[in-house]
C-alpha cells in the first residue's frame, strides 16, 4: 500500500485540518521504530494516549507509547498496561467512584463490552501520520468534522455494502477508535471522550472515523465513487436553484418596481 498517496487522497478529498494516522500495536517481540518520539524522553513527562494521538495528528510526529510513557489510568486499563489482574473490574469500580455510574453492575456491564487488550498483550502503541509510517499499521484513524466523517461513512458503505457502526460511552473512547477496528475488523465512528477534550485539545466539532488498514483501498474507492452522480463532495455544495422569499415590505417594493 502506498500510504503517502493514500494520505494525499484523504487530505485532498476531505480538506482535513489534521493528519490521517496509521496505528500499530506492538508486542514484546516487535522492534520499536527508531525515529518514533516517546513523550517520556522528549518532554520528560508521562501523558495520556489521546495526547499521543494529538502529537501525531497535529505535530506530524511518529509517536511511540509504552507503559512508561503513560499516566492515564482508564487508558492503561483498556490497553493492558496497568499492573492488575482484573482490569475490567478495576475499570468498573473507577467508573463508579468518579460518578460515571451509580451502581457497580451497570459499570461492570460497560467495562465488559468495552473493547480492550488483555494485560501484557501489547507492549506499545505506535501512532504516525500515514505519509510518515515506518511500519505497516493495523488501523487508520481520521479526525474530522461531522460533514467530513459523513463522506468517509458514505465511502465505506459504498464499498463494504453495510452500514457503519458506532460505539458511544463518552469515556475511554481511545479504546473504541484505536482498538475496536483491530478487534472486530470493521470501521466505526466514535465521539471523542472527556479525556480527548480536556487533555488532547480535541475540538467540539471533531469526530473520529477509524477502520482496519486492509479496508483503506475500499474506503478510498468509495470516497471517490459514493454519490458521485449527485455531486457529493466536501465542502458540501449548497443548493442555489431557487428564488428566496422576503417579508412583505420587500415584496411590495419588488412588485412596485416590476422585479417580482
Amino acid at each position: 500500500m502506498n500510504y503517502q498517496e493514500a494520505a494525499r487522497q484523504l487530505k485532498e478529498a476531505l480538506r482535513l485540518r489534521s493528519e490521517p494516522l496509521g496505528v500499530s500495536f506492538l508486542t514484546a517481540e516487535d522492534a520499536f521504530p527508531g525515529k518514533a518520539r516517546r513523550p517520556s524522553q522528549v518532554f520528560g513527562k508521562k501523558v495520556t494516549i489521546c495526547q499521543g494521538v494529538t502529537m501525531a495528528r497535529l505535530y506530524g510526529w511518529p509517536v511511540l507509547l509504552t507503559r512508561d510513557d503513560l499516566i492515564c489510568v482508564p487508558g492503561m486499563l483498556a490497553f493492558g498496561f496497568a499492573p492488575v489482574a482484573e482490569p475490567g473490574q478495576e475499570l468498573a469500580q473507577l467508573m463508579c467512584e468518579v460518578g460515571f455510574h451509580q451502581d457497580i453492575e451497570p459499570a461492570r456491564q460497560e467495562a465488559t463490552v468495552l473493547v480492550r487488550f488483555a494485560p501484557g498483550e501489547i507492549s506499545a502503541v505506535y501512532l504516525s501520520p500515514l505519509e510518515r509510517l515506518a511500519i505497516d499499521p493495523h488501523v487508520v484513524v481520521v479526525y474530522g468534522n461531522p460533514a467530513q466523517i459523513m463522506r468517509l461513512v458514505q465511502g465505506a458503505v459504498f464499498s463494504l455494502r453495510e452500514r457503519v457502526r458506532g460505539d458511544f460511552g463518552g469515556k475511554v473512547e481511545c479504546s473504541s477508535y484505536l482498538v475496536g477496528p483491530q478487534r472486530d475488523g470493521s470501521p466505526r465512528v466514535a465521539i471523542p471522550g472527556l479525556g480527548d477534550r480536556i487533555f488532547s485539545m480535541t475540538q467540539d466539532d471533531e469526530l473520529v472515523f477509524s477502520f482496519p488498514t486492509g479496508l483503506l483501498p475500499a474506503v478510498l474507492k468509495g470516497l471517490t465513487e459514493a454519490a458521485r452522480r449527485i455531486g457529493a463532495r466536501y465542502p458540501v455544495t449548497f443548493y442555489q436553484n431557487f428564488s428566496p422569499e422576503f417579508p412583505p415590505p420587500y415584496k411590495e417594493r419588488a412588485e412596485k418596481w416590476g422585479i417580482a
